[in-house]
């Protein structure tokens, strides 16, 4: 019997590529006979501080040179996501920083609804237009996955997994982590950048495969 393969996901909730990667993983795991444990690691594409909630499309603008070359960029991955299945609104999305968004999905981990609220991440960032940086909307967003929002308010109030998280960057940084997605597979194998769904598949069989012969 093959071990429980253990699949890091080193991603940021304001990465459109991350968010297709987790829907491709999520269709290779769907056709995967294997056993797998996944786990949610945090990765921040910008930690600067948010002081106001901006349209991503505005702040995109300013860092790649112009409108017309954001929204080529948006067009872009938008006909990919939707080739994924996914609905992406640029319109609509605003820039936050992500450091509470990653410590509620620790949160959300230890309540064992961590998959439910990165999908709710996700759709609240790239469809609702929701500003993932306001600690009452994350409370919000836990409320509406079914865990308790006043008890999810106290935590993000507190200091709770502020090191942990902290520190939980600094090893992706240690990994040499520069790109998100990233995959980390049984601890050992790295997979950048959002694969289509037989390539995921491909390389969860390939190290089955390694790792069975090591045992």
């Amino acid at each position: 019997m093959s071990p429980i393969m253990e699949i890091e996901i080193y991603a940021d909730v304001v990465c459109p590529w991350c968010y297709i990667g987790k829907r491709r993983l999520d269709e290779a795991l769907a056709q995967y006979e294997g056993e797998v444990t996944v786990r949610y690691r945090p990765f921040q594409l910008d930690p600067s501080p948010v002081p106001e909630p901006r349209p991503t499309v505005e702040a995109m603008a300013a860092k790649f040179g112009g409108p017309e070359r954001a929204r080529q960029m948006f067009d872009h991955v938008t006909q990919v996501a939707a080739g994924a299945g996914l609905r992406l609104d640029f319109d609509r999305a605003l820039i936050a920083n992500t450091f509470d968004a990653h410590r509620l999905v620790s949160y959300a981990t230890d309540h064992g609804r961590a998959a439910e609220m990165v999908e709710a991440l996700y759709q609240a960032h790239f469809v609702q237009g929701v500003d993932i940086g306001s600690r009452e909307a994350l409370a919000t967003l836990a409320g509406e996955i079914g865990l308790d929002a006043g008890d999810a308010r106290r935590f993000l109030e507190s200091d709770e997994r502020v090191a942990d998280i902290t520190a939980q960057l600094a090893t992706a940084r240690d990994l040499g982590i520069s790109s998100v997605p990233t995959f980390v597979l049984a601890g050992k194998y790295a997979v950048s950048g959002a694969q289509e769904t037989q390539t995921l598949l491909a390389a969860l069989a390939e190290v089955e495969q390694r790792e069975s012969a090591a045992h």
